[in-house]
């Protein structure tokens, strides 16, 4: 146990944090937080703290989460703590990069001066990044890791001993899928999307063989699972042996489970970026490393 590292987490993430403290040999503990009637937030912190704390976060939900999690630094800074790092596995407000509309509020960049102003370091995991490339360019903190799930994800597949053809539902899927399909040479295609609305896309599926193969779907988020659903739908004309689905964050809002369920994806895997019923692939050894790195 490294006494000099302290890795703090809140209840709503508690398992995947200590499983980073583990791997890393941090010592580990709880943030107490309570909540008053009006929905404020009493937030209690271990008082004998080392000069490198990490927090360890993620960061669906994210409005009620980001106001606890500066209480949190701010006030570690005002206890002398020298380094504080961030390890959001899933990091929030990252879409929205530019105004489509006069009027709309850019948030990535918001959030992400936010955040550098309180941490030394971020880590997370497949940003949800479009016309920004850089986690660094998003969030300005001296250290802005972006890692990928890609390859604990293929690990997992090899294991379910599938040799599957994957699909990405979308162009911005690719890279994912492409990374994955090099761990044992697969197979992958990629549909076309087009979106129509927050909750209403087409696919259209690339000519190939689908037949009585076994399936999955690869994707970096899953939120509503609209796009999911539409190429789940399309594959079942082709009668194939199953359909699976796999995914770095697991946000599955609303009925998307069950809907996914309908369209006949008998599987559904997700990494423990976010902890859902889904979770199969945990993350701790990848943060794990990136982790050791920043310490030092």
């Amino acid at each position: 146990m490294n006494n000099d590292h302290l890795i703090l987490a809140f209840d709503d993430y508690a398992a995947p944090a200590r499983r980073l403290a583990e791997t890393t040999g941090c010592s580990f503990s709880l943030i107490d937080v309570h909540r008053f009637p009006d929905g404020e937030s009493r937030l209690r912190l271990p008082v004998d703290l080392p000069e490198q704390v990490v927090l360890c976060r993620s960061l669906n939900d994210p409005n009620e989460k980001l106001v606890e999690l500066i209480l949190a630094a701010q006030h570690l800074r005002d206890q002398g703590v020298r380094q504080l790092l961030l390890v959001a596995p899933y990091l929030c407000y990252m879409r929205q990069d530019k105004a489509f509309h006069p009027g709309e509020v850019v948030s990535q960049g918001i959030i992400g001066k936010l955040l550098a102003g309180y941490f030394d370091g971020v880590i997370t995991v497949d940003a949800h990044l479009h016309r920004v490339h850089r986690l660094q360019d998003a969030l300005p903190v001296k250290t802005a890791i972006n890692l990928t799930a890609t390859h604990p994800m293929a690990l997992f597949l090899q294991q379910q001993g599938l040799k599957p053809l994957l699909i990405g539902p979308d162009s911005e899927s690719e890279q994912w899928v492409a990374s994955i399909a090099r761990h044992e040479n697969l197979e992958y295609c990629i549909a076309r999307k087009e979106r129509l609305g927050d909750r209403r896309v087409q696919v259209s599926l690339p000519d190939c063989d689908y037949g009585g193969r076994n399936i999955v779907l690869v994707d970096d988020v899953a939120s509503t699972g609209r796009t999911l659903e539409a190429t789940a739908r399309q594959l079942q004309a082709f009668s194939p042996a199953s359909i699976s689905v796999m995914v770095t964050h697991a946000l599955f809002l609303g009925d998307a489970l069950q809907r996914l369920q309908a369209v006949g994806v008998e599987n559904i895997w997700s990494c423990d970026s976010i902890p859902h019923p889904s979770n199969r692939i945990h993350l701790h050894r990848l943060l794990g490393e990136a982790l050791r790195d920043c310490l030092g």
